[in-house]
């Protein structure tokens, strides 16, 4: 029987971001399961997030994991990516395959954009408030290479993110509490990080960082941005990591495409 699969997505976003990337995976049938993070469902209250911790997201993603029949094969993209990491200390997993992944506690960002966006939180609104996406900075660096119906009925789903949940992603160096650590190590899973060459949100030099902190497996797709998951060669990343789960034995024995 084909192993379960957890899709997580990333930050002001739902489980709506992998209507296209779930449907391979679900063709060689496996279960695929794309939940709404806490607070990001279409018909939450506004203000859902506010207050919200990565660590909340984390344990509802490892409680969903840890309720399924067998460990399933975890994958996150973005915010979703440090989520997906964070909920693999605390669930059996059979594999943790990250999509431009935000990276650990630890993990310096290595673009303007990157520090611009976390020092934009640090100064901006107060801990606990909710966010509203930027859609031009949307359109701008995550759904650039999208074609334009794509990225429009993309932008009119975005959803208000967690102050809190950002602050903890992006100014690390600032939290005490150490909230995304992943401490030191292999991770203890079977992981793949997965960067498009263009990405500007978590380019390849972050995100190969992230890989080597997690003792994980890295792969760059040529000429691709942020969004793996639905912009254009979508498919040639869900190939390669469906490639990659082959090879290091995780779906022996499941169904074919």
């Amino acid at each position: 029987m084909a192993a379960p699969i957890v899709m997580v997505h990333g930050a002001f976003c739902g489980g709506w971001a992998f209507e296209a990337f779930r449907a391979p995976f679900e063709a060689a049938g496996h279960m695929v399961i794309t939940p709404d993070l806490r607070g990001h469902a279409e018909d939450d209250r506004p203000g859902a997030v506010a207050g919200l911790s990565m660590t909340d997201y984390a344990k509802d993603i490892a409680a969903l994991c840890a309720g399924l029949p067998e460990p399933p094969i975890l994958i996150g993209h973005s915010l979703g990516g440090l989520v997906a990491q964070l909920a693999a200390k605390r669930a059996p997993l059979k594999a943790l395959i990250l999509l431009a992944p935000s990276p650990p506690w630890g993990v310096s960002g290595s673009s303007m954009e990157e520090a611009v966006t976390a020092f934009g939180l640090m100064m901006g609104a107060a801990f606990a408030q909710s966010i509203s996406p930027d859609r031009g900075l949307m359109r701008a660096y995550s759904l650039d290479r999208m074609p334009q119906a794509q990225r429009e009925a993309a932008v009119a789903q975005l959803r208000p993110e967690s102050g809190r949940a950002l602050w903890e992603a992006l100014n690390w160096w600032l939290d005490p509490f150490m909230t995304t650590s992943v401490g030191t190590g292999d991770i203890g899973v079977p992981c793949l990080v997965i960067v498009g060459q263009r990405d500007v949100v978590h380019p390849p030099m972050t995100a190969r960082q992230t890989a080597q902190r997690l003792g994980a497996d890295y792969l760059e797709m040529a000429g691709m941005s942020h969004w793996l998951l639905g912009e254009t060669g979508w498919q040639d990343v869900a190939t390669e990591a469906w490639t990659w789960l082959e090879q290091v034995g995780v779906r022996e024995g499941s169904g074919a495409a």
